[in-house]
């Protein structure tokens, strides 16, 4: 029966882990306040303090998102967009605060075809080949 199974959409990660140095007495202030059960963990700790930060600067944050007309959160972008923006001769100027994945189903001769630059201040999803491709696009 497992194999009549078909995934219909791949699952998009919703997180992305990140590697953060930290000094020994930071360290030990942060384990600390896990034993006094503060925290769960150390990273529910860094993900509080990541949070915390970000909620300070929300109106900074707001406004660079807003000045650099970035599209904020989840773009996914599809074959047919790409086929859209080559036939009309508009290549996308793709510009991403989140997640951008492209595709699965997009050859690299497309993505080249339909991309004119691609920036993402978060993470970028596609195929090896596609990225390869767009090598000299990503920002």
């Amino acid at each position: 029966m497992a194999d009549t199974v078909h995934e219909l959409r791949p699952k998009v990660p919703d997180s992305e882990k990140v590697t953060v140095n930290l000094g020994f007495v930071d360290l030990g202030r942060i384990d600390l306040m896990v034993r006094d059960g503060f925290y769960a963990n150390r990273a529910d700790f860094i993900r509080t303090a990541v949070r915390n930060q970000l909620d300070r600067q929300e109106e900074a944050v707001r406004q660079s998102v807003a000045r650099r007309q970035l599209s904020l959160g989840l773009t996914h972008i599809t074959r047919a967009e790409l086929e859209a923006a080559r036939d009309a001769g508009t290549p996308l100027r793709i510009q991403v605060l989140g997640l951008a994945t492209i595709a699965d189903d997009v050859t690299p001769e497309l993505a080249r075809a339909a991309i004119a630059s691609i920036q993402v201040l978060g993470a970028f999803h596609a195929g090896a080949a596609v990225k390869a491709a767009l090598a000299d696009r990503i920002a």
